[in-house]
Formats: structure tokens, sequence, C-alpha cells
């Protein structure tokens, strides 16, 4: 692992990923400072955080500026609205976008930073909250080889299979093509335990003999775990799948390819957001099957 210099950091965005984020930084040492629209957490405060009153002021105060927001207007407003990133950035400051959004609007981002002198990367990650804790995000860059350089081992502290895919925008279209994959596997691992469900074998212990298997993934170790208990708290919430699934099929239609099965995942999660699910965690997938079966996981056939 390459050693981290010590370095003057900025994050903006510490909700449910951001926030241990934030946090291994601080551990190794770095100076972190943050803005969120709200009250930065306590416990980070009292690691030595720094608190900024607008994306201005961090970038102000950073050699290297992380973003972590939800959708890309939001990486919009951060690095270019008002008192946003743009007006404080130092040259030679690198710009790490590690939120999930499109790759075409990434790249404008990039052309805009870039003429201010600046570097950028787009850097997404997988592995949602439990990965973002135990420091085991899968990370997946695009940019210049020099700048990956610079940022790794600050990638090292947050994750373990940190991958420089390509140019500006490679990173983003690898985490699409990451989210087409997860949602189809908690559709078929949905289907699967409630197929074994309604047949009249226990789900749990069914999921358990597949896990010795060649049909063994994390999708069925963690999610059907939560298929089965019933626990449906994000997690990553369905609204933010959503939202990855629409820039694939956006993307395949100006490419005019299909995704069919893509199209149906997202026809799911919108039968769940329909039913007030928007904020479950993506695994409640299997709730809109249930319906279309009238049965339960877990239900007495």
């Amino acid at each position: 692992m390459r050693r981290a210099v010590m370095s003057k950091l900025g994050f903006v965005g510490l909700g449910i990923m951001g926030t241990p984020m934030v946090g291994h930084l601080l551990a190794a040492g770095h100076e972190v400072t943050a803005y969120d629209l709200k009250d930065l957490p306590a416990e980070l405060v009292a690691k030595g955080l720094k608190k900024a009153a607008s994306s201005k002021e961090v970038a102000a105060a950073c050699d290297i500026f992380f973003v972590m927001v939800p959708d890309t207007p939001h990486v919009g407003a951060v690095l270019f609205g008002e008192n946003g990133a743009a007006e404080g950035l130092k040259k030679g400051a690198i710009v790490v976008d590690m939120s999930s959004i499109s790759p075409i609007e990434t790249k404008q981002y990039a052309a805009k930073i870039e003429a201010l002198g600046c570097e950028y990367l787009d850097a997404p990650v997988s592995g949602g909250e439990v990965g973002a804790k135990a420091a085991t995000l899968s990370i997946m860059v695009g940019g210049k080889d020099a700048t990956f350089a610079v940022v790794e081992p600050l990638f090292q502290l947050m994750g373990k299979n940190i991958t420089l895919v390509g140019g500006v925008g490679a990173g983003q279209t690898a985490k699409v093509a990451n989210q087409m994959i997860v949602a189809m596997t908690i559709e078929a691992v949905g289907e699967a335990l409630l197929f074994a469900s309604k047949a009249g074998a226990d789900p749990a212990r069914v999921r358990q003999a597949l896990m010795g298997g060649f049909a063994s993934s994390k999708i069925l170790e963690v999610h059907g775990k939560r298929m089965v208990d019933r626990t449906f708290d994000p997690g990553f919430r369905i609204a933010l799948h959503q939202k990855d699934l629409n820039l694939a099929l956006t993307a395949a239609r100006q490419m005019g390819i299909a995704l069919p099965n893509t199209a149906t995942c997202q026809e799911l999660f919108n039968a769940c957001a329909a039913r007030g699910g928007s904020a479950w965690d993506h695994s409640g997938m299997v709730k809109a099957l249930e319906l279309l079966a009238n049965f339960e996981i877990g239900q007495t056939a």
C-alpha cells in the first residue's frame, strides 16, 4: 500500500456513506474540513473535524476536495452553485466526486474544474453502509493516471478494491454497470426465495444451502437475509437505486441498445415507490414480487 501523505482535505456530504468515510480519513491523521446541509456528526467533530459554512469555504481550506452527495444536480450545486467549490478552489487542487451520477455530466463538470487549473476524478463506490463503515468499499475511478496516484492512498483508507477504469467518466460508467448487476441479482434472489417459500420450504434454510453453491453471492448473503428477516431499513434506499437505473436506461436509449432486465427491475422499484417504499432498502424490491405472487416470504403456504 502506498503511504498517504498528510493532506488538507475537504469533504461535502456526510450522510450514511460520507460519515464513516470521513471517520477513516480523520483516523489516519488527516486534517478534514467539511460541510453538510445538516449538522456535522458530533462524534467526528470531537475527533477534530472542522466545520465550514459552505462548499466554497471547504474548497478554500483544502488541497483535495471530496464530494459524496445523492445525485447529479446535487454535485452541480456543490461545485458551481452559489458559494460553490469552484469559487474557492486553489490552482492545482483536486476534486474527487465519489457520488454516483451521470457519466455525461461528469465530463462536463470535469471540463469546468480543469479550466480553473484544477484536476478532477470521478470515483463512485460500491459496498453500501457496511462497506463504508468497514473501509472495504469498491472504488471505481475515472481520470488521469498522475491524479489518481496522488489520491490513491486516501482511497485505500476507505476501500479495498480500487481500480482506475479509464479517463474521466469511466468510473461513473462502471458504477452504473455495477448497479445494473446489483438490481438484477436482488430480483433473482427475491424470486428464488419467494419460489422456495411458496413451495413450502424454509426460506432461511434454502438461503443457507445456496450460500455453499454456485448461486452464492454477497446479495444472497446480505439481502437474502434481509428478505427472510423482513428488515428493510436502509442500507441503500430504493430511491437512489431508481436514480442509478435511470442513468443506465437513459444512456441505453442514447446508444440504441436494449436493457430489458434492467427495465424490469426499474419497474419493480417503481412499484415499491408507489406503495410508499422509496426509503426502503433496495432489498425491499422483493415486496413488489410478493405483491405479484400474493404471497410473502416466510408466510405459511
